[in-house]
């Protein structure tokens, strides 16, 4: 789920601010993997990619490499890439993989730069710069064509000014592009389904810089494996075309609960959401702490008048009065808006700073895992958050259109999960390895409760046979269509598909 959860936590004054094994170091998966034998060990010729770019190609002499450099988690700053090429055109990427490919480096497309271990940004390896191919094209029958480098918040104005929606998450800075490719859990999935369930084609520069068309008839099998196979492993993915739905308006809420009543809720917000209407999608929001405290999020596509019942039912079965409850018709922007905690920002300003915006970058860590069907034990979820001060456990609802599709229809295998969880913590580099320990600890405690599978776009460079707990039955065909357009290892990367 992608709501901003640095900036919305904050907005509602919450209480918090690769082939692996278990036991793995945290800094296991840090390193890019070998190139091969064959690769030349001299550098790129970077001028020849100066003289199609000009002052696009940012290297490390250059002003403002210190910027062009820079993802989004502060823990990821001490990454060099050798050189960031900010594309604009799909000619663009093709030349800087002619230039870059078989010389031993890394190469990494970033769009929106908010991948979680900083795969985007390979230390003396080339970034690919999506971020200048951000146009947003809404055909009459509904159609939209998204450029790799757009943010949700330019998707959503583009979309909002047609009448339309894609769902996907609410942090507004995300880039469209990692979070369709590896799957899209968003707001509004139980109704519309996922980002990649809407996706009809993709243009992609494969490694060897051919240029094709990912679609049901034009490379069927490329096609599958960028809906929910995960940023990075295919090829660059420079255009979008996706299926939207007309925009309806919709009723967010937010219900907070005492401290102490963490288990009541929990118990009673997994039986609600299992069996709630598609029209309703709700997060549980876990603060850690002594005792833990909760609240729940929720987005209704409908009025207050069919969102209401629906509340008092989980308010009657949790047998606990909110503190406060907001009930608030929206329309899609502004719902959007809101679960980005922009509610009372303009577009620009719901921007990063870098960009004009004033939305700051931060540090944290963060690990996954995906609710089987089963619900959760929630008296040992509660013991597992008990004197988590600072770590939130983020409980986002799954089911309804989600679940409608096959676990092989796409690449996305979780069709069956009642919910994704998020362990997130901020951290800075003096508390980096203490948080993740942490965040690592209810992570593996969520796994001996039955939540064994994980979301690639959380990616997490210590979790346990990692490559089954992100794409399940899925991982063999990913690996093969990994082979067929990647053969050379160009994209590889420590968690990569092929690596898995």
């Amino acid at each position: 789920m992608t709501i901003d959860r640095r900036r919305f936590l904050t907005t509602l004054g919450a209480a918090a601010t690769a082939t692996a094994v278990a036991g793995t170091p945290a800094r296991a998966l840090t390193a890019f993997p070998a190139r091969h034998r064959g690769w030349a060990a001299a550098p790129p010729d970077w001028q020849a990619l100066r003289d199609r770019l000009g002052s696009r190609l940012v290297l490390p002499p250059d002003p403002g490499y210190g910027t062009a450099r820079l993802g989004y988690n502060e823990l990821n700053d001490g990454q060099f890439p050798a050189a960031v090429a900010q594309c604009v055109s799909a000619d663009d990427v093709r030349a800087c993989l002619d230039v870059a490919r078989g010389h031993g480096l890394p190469i990494a497309a970033r769009s929106g730069g908010h991948g979680y271990l900083g795969y985007s940004i390979p230390d003396r390896g080339l970034v690919i710069d999506l971020r200048g191919m951000a146009d947003v094209v809404v055909h009459p029958d509904g159609t939209a064509e998204v450029g790799a480098g757009a943010r949700l918040i330019e998707v959503y104005a583009a979309l909002a000014q047609a009448g339309r929606l894609l769902p996907a998450g609410s942090c507004p800075t995300v880039g469209v592009a990692g979070l369709t490719l590896g799957g899209g859990i968003g707001v509004l999935a139980r109704k519309y389904g996922l980002t990649c369930d809407r996706l009809v084609a993709a243009e992609v520069v494969t490694a060897d810089s051919s240029l094709l068309t990912a679609s049901p008839v034009e490379e069927p099998d490329l096609y599958w494996a960028l809906r929910g196979g995960g940023g990075g492993n295919f090829g660059v993915v420079t255009r979008f075309s996706f299926d939207t739905a007309p925009a309806p308006d919709l009723t967010v809420f937010v219900l907070r609960f005492p401290a102490g009543s963490v288990t009541e809720v929990l118990g009673a917000w997994q039986e609600w959401v299992d069996g709630a209407p598609d029209e309703l999608w709700a997060s549980c929001q876990i603060s850690g702490g002594t005792p833990p405290s909760c609240r729940v999020v929720g987005c209704y596509v409908g009025g207050p008048g069919g969102a209401a019942p629906l509340i008092d039912q989980l308010v009657e079965a949790a047998g606990t009065a909110p503190t406060s409850r907001t009930v608030s018709p929206r329309d899609y922007l502004g719902a959007m808006k809101f679960m980005a905690g922009c509610s009372n920002d303009t577009i620009a300003q719901c921007h990063p700073v870098s960009e004009g915006g004033r939305l700051p970058r931060a540090g944290f860590v963060a690990v996954s895992r995906m609710l089987g069907p089963v619900p959760l034990d929630p008296a040992r979820v509660t013991e597992l958050m008990a004197g988590r001060t600072g770590v939130d456990l983020l409980l986002d609802s799954l089911g309804g259109a989600i679940g409608e599709l096959a676990p092989s229809a796409t690449a996305f295998p979780h069709r069956e999960s009642l919910a994704s969880a998020q362990v997130y913590a901020g951290a800075t580099p003096a508390t980096e390895d203490r948080a993740r320990a942490t965040v690592d600890a209810i992570r593996d405690g969520l796994a001996d409760l039955g939540a064994l599978g994980a979301y690639v776009n959380y990616i997490d460079a210590t979790l346990p046979r990692w490559g089954r707990a992100y794409y399940g039955r899925n991982l063999p065909r990913l690996q093969a269509v990994a082979g067929r357009y990647d053969p050379d290892g160009v994209f590889a990367f420590p968690q990569s598909v092929a690596a898995a």
